[in-house]
């Protein structure tokens, strides 16, 4: 049984999450803003975390980044405000998953199920490694290393690189890379395809051709060798 931290200051919320997540067979754990979250996630083991924006003590965002300092641990963000701007930030941070608020609580918590079965999907060891040049994705670790030297990429990067690099030389479209990636018909603009792929190029460095733009479709991972 998934454990789920839900931290939101609106208890009415909170109260309405907290019944579908007794459909969805979770232990919920509970907290009403950021300062009680990092109380929360230091003595709980948590698989996933649905943290509210907008909240009193810290705010969503920075109690984000506390987390994110020691702990890899799924996010689920939630926010009244829509716009790419905030949808991309969260991304960029590491944020698994943003869903604008009045949402639907069937649709957050498919949302929440996607997110776990990607957190906790095994590895065989046939695919544990994937190399081309010097760039090697271990998947096992779920790290990704050019020329020796680590890269620190947010659970999205990793997770689109390790999928473009699984297929090498398949063109896939913005729309596919969003339904493989996110895990279900993703709520979003495809334009957050554009904005990873971009990410992903700068942290490739002289690697970052292998990722090619097929125009009129998409993207693909072109490896030199």
């Amino acid at each position: 049984m998934s454990t789920i931290l839900l931290v939101d200051d609106d208890p009415k919320i909170r109260d309405i999450i907290k019944e579908y997540m007794a459909i969805g067979d979770f232990t919920l754990l509970e907290a009403a803003d950021g300062l009680e979250a990092l109380k929360r996630v230091e003595e709980n083991l948590i698989d996933l975390i649905v943290l509210d924006v907008m909240m009193p003590k810290l705010d969503g965002w920075q109690t984000l980044r506390e987390i994110r300092k020691s702990h890899r641990i799924p996010v689920i963000m939630l926010s009244a405000r829509g716009e790419e701007y905030d949808k991309l930030l969260g991304f960029e941070m590491g944020v698994d998953d943003y869903v604008v608020k009045p949402f639907s609580p069937r649709e957050l918590l498919a949302r929440i199920k996607a997110v776990l079965a990607r957190a906790t999907t095994p590895v065989t060891d046939s695919d544990s490694k994937l190399i081309f040049d010097g760039l090697i994705l271990d998947a096992n670790a779920r790290t990704v290393d050019r020329e020796g030297e680590r890269l620190s990429l947010t659970p999205k990067e990793y997770e689109l690189l390790y999928f473009l690099m699984q297929n090498p030389r398949h063109a896939f479209s913005r729309e596919q890379l969003l339904s493989a990636v996110w895990g279900y018909d993703f709520y979003g603009d495809d334009r957050t395809v554009d904005t990873h792929i971009k990410m992903l190029r700068e942290h490739l460095g002289d690697y970052r051709n292998f990722i090619v733009t097929v125009w009129g479709v998409g993207y693909k991972f072109e490896p030199k060798n």
